[in-house]
């Protein structure tokens, strides 16, 4: 698809949830924070009624909220679809989105995807204007998470979600093993201590680096079907231990030997690599069908809480509201780093 330069930017949310021990001063300091920085709210609850809580905290002046859907829900199956259509009927007409995770045995389930894609968007269809973006999670091939997207076409109201994180991992996780198979262990084995790491640095790294093409390869093939694609934006390295991804796009990886001049190793994508990833699906969709969520939590660190101190004049200890109030800070600085983005405009 042909550019489209001074189209509007596409609406930037970000994940809005309560991260640390404390009462609803937290959710109060997080709307503050996004109607200063101009973020909608993707929310995470886990059950209707948690959501009817949350969404009276959520900022004003924006697009309405995204709600990302409890991860176990498995549209295949009938009691969840159930519980999907629960939100869809109390919360359709308030929200602008639901996300749920794919699941591994998908691809082999189309005709099921498809018919329950349909039932599902009936409901959204009578309820209000909300989508249901059904997101890349389980690590399915690429090309099965296309041809998804291809059974999806039809569905009016259901499409799919591109997380950059759970692809770029799962590539680089591939890419890898297909380069050194003769190791016989999965790139995530490894650690940034792992006395084989210096060795194998120069693969690994190359590893790493097939996650930005697979993405922009995944936005261009998407993107031809027509249909509005939700994007979850955040960056990670396969060598983090635990949860690998989920990080912003300014950390690098730290190593305990030198490489390429730094002690630090490259992430999937970095600055750059965010803007090739947002620039190219600005180009790729026609307006109004791409929305962005900041999908970022691994954050640590406390900030003074400046103006919002008012918020815990109840609080005797305000450790957690500083650790949120750092959390909020990234997020403000990554929705800077899309903005500017959607200035600068151009080709991708």
């Amino acid at each position: 698809m042909t550019g489209r330069t001074g189209s509007p930017a596409p609406p930037l949310h970000a994940l809005f949830q309560q991260r640390f021990p404390g009462d609803d001063a937290l959710l109060r300091l997080a709307r503050l924070r996004f109607e200063q920085a101009g973020l909608a709210a993707e929310v995470h609850p886990g059950s209707p009624d948690d959501l009817g809580r949350l969404l009276p905290f959520t900022p004003d002046g924006a697009r309405a909220p995204t709600v990302h859907l409890p991860r176990g829900i498995d549209l295949l199956r009938p009691p969840d679809r159930d519980a999907v259509a629960e939100y869809a009927r109390r919360f359709g007409a308030v929200v602008s989105g639901f996300v749920v995770h794919d699941r591994p045995d998908m691809p082999g389930r189309l005709d099921e995807l498809e018919a329950a894609a349909a039932e599902l968007s009936g409901e959204l269809v009578d309820a209000g204007s909300a989508r249901l973006f059904v997101e890349y999670a389980a690590g399915v091939r690429l090309a099965e998470f296309v041809e998804m997207g291809a059974r999806l076409a039809g569905v009016e109201r259901v499409g799919l979600c591109i997380d950059t994180g759970h692809v770029g991992i799962r590539e680089a996780r591939r890419c890898f093993a297909r380069a050194r198979g003769d190791l016989g262990i999965d790139l995530a084995e490894l650690r940034p201590d792992d006395p084989r790491l210096p060795d194998l640095v120069d693969d690994v790294q190359a590893a790493v680096t097939a996650a930005l093409p697979a993405v922009l390869g995944l936005i261009r093939d998407l993107a031809r079907q027509g249909k509005p694609v939700h994007y979850h934006l955040h960056d990670g390295h396969p060598l983090i231990p635990g949860l690998s991804d989920h990080f912003g796009f300014l950390n690098r990886l730290p190593v305990p030997f030198p490489s390429q001049g730094r002690r630090s190793l490259d992430p999937l994508y970095g600055a750059t690599g965010l803007a090739s990833i947002v620039t190219t699906a600005r180009h790729a969709h026609a307006p109004g069908q791409v929305s962005f969520t900041l999908e970022i939590h691994q954050v640590d660190g406390r900030l003074p809480l400046r103006d919002a101190a008012v918020l815990f004049r109840h609080w005797r200890d305000v450790t957690n509201a500083e650790r949120t109030d750092a959390w909020l800070a990234v997020l403000a600085e990554h929705g800077e780093l899309v903005a500017a983005l959607g200035q600068l405009g151009g080709a991708p």
